[in-house]
């Protein structure tokens, strides 16, 4: 029996065989396999993503999060002698200033310049945090957005290993707003052409903005759960998405996040402000089991690496049994795991 006042990192442990990890995305988008959890009962069934509209209701809300990846992992030299360097962008400060990722770390001192993409991109390093992250500057011309569009590759998370040859299947076919660190994956799986089937069906789809940060990726290292602390990232909840969600549950329709990055944002809002409204601001936000729902009545996610804070939330919503028990099955089934993995969708 899970003791909830004393959660640990190992009560969300599961085995996971390296194969079952996807190295590259499904052709098309919409052919991943698609279980289907009932929250109450812990049933699950089997699908296909392209059949999604089986699960949903006429005047259920999808609610997407629109956030563009940033082409944030750049490649270059320290000017000064030539030598090798990689950054990652991770934060913007201010106007072209960056908290960044950099190895080898030891070349990036105070006052270094480093130079990318044949000299399209130039960087200095301001500070250096307790972290060991570092504070840039960088100089181009024109937009600094346009330059990483060119010259970065897309920041894939480390159990990835094969090469993405096309940058566009690391975004969600919706993504519009700059400015994440990472995709919200469970929108990987939509076409723009199923995304019209849905609304012909009377199914809403609402935008919300999450910037995603690797923070999220983290691993939780304290072996108590409620002593990890959540990296902030930004998030804008717009009026046309608050009108549509709170017409959505007058009418009694579901309201369903489509990744944890939406829920989250969902969840932050009704938090701050007692109901779904227009908002924008930071959030810490940590859900997992415990923690009572406020704006969601179901959630379509992919499966997630053990011990990370993206289980624990599945688990918050699912239940704790129901989730750990849906993904012994997975496993079983052969369901592919993590970023370009299968999804689930709970209700």
């Amino acid at each position: 029996m899970l003791d909830l006042n004393d959660l640990k990192k190992s009560d969300f442990y599961y085995e996971l065989p390296e194969e079952l990890i996807a190295q590259t995305p499904v052709e098309p988008r919409n052919s991943s396999r698609l279980m289907v959890i009932d929250r109450k009962t812990g049933a699950v069934s089997h699908d296909r993503f392209y059949n999604l509209c089986e699960h949903l209701k006429k005047g259920d809300t999808l609610v997407v999060n629109d956030s563009r990846v940033l082409p944030a992992r750049i490649y270059g030299e320290r000017e000064s002698n030539g030598s090798f360097i990689e950054f990652l962008l991770l934060e913007q400060k201010e106007q072209n200033v960056w908290e960044i990722l950099c190895r080898p770390g030891k070349k990036a001192k105070v006052g270094t310049f480093f130079t990318f993409g044949n000299g399209r991109l130039r960087a200095e390093i301001l500070d250096v945090m307790e972290d060991g992250n570092r504070i840039a500057r960088f100089y181009c011309d024109g937009s600094l957005y346009e330059v990483l569009d060119e010259i970065g590759q897309m920041p894939l998370p480390p159990y990835i290993t094969k090469k993405l040859e096309d940058k566009e299947r690391y975004q969600t076919v919706y993504s519009r707003e700059t400015g994440s660190a990472a995709a919200p994956t469970a929108g990987l799986h939509f076409t723009k052409e199923q995304l019209k089937d849905l609304e012909s069906r009377g199914i809403n789809i609402a935008y919300v903005t999450l910037h995603v940060g690797l923070g999220t990726f983290r691993p939780v290292k304290e072996e108590s759960v409620a002593e990890h602390k959540m990296h902030s990232e930004f998030y804008v909840l717009p009026q046309k998405t608050a009108d549509i969600i709170n017409k959505t549950k007058a009418e009694g329709g579901r309201v369903i996040a489509v990744g944890t990055t939406s829920c989250r944002t969902l969840e932050s809002v009704v938090k701050k402000l007692g109901k779904i409204a227009a908002d924008e601001g930071s959030t810490d936000i940590f859900i997992y089991p415990g923690y009572e729902f406020g704006a969601i009545d179901g959630l379509i996610t992919n499966f997630h690496l053990p011990e990370s804070t993206l289980i624990m939330l599945v688990s918050a919503f699912a239940g704790y049994e129901n989730t750990m028990s849906a993904y012994r099955i997975a496993v079983e089934e052969k369901y592919r795991f993590f970023s370009f993995g299968d999804a689930m969708i709970i209700i």
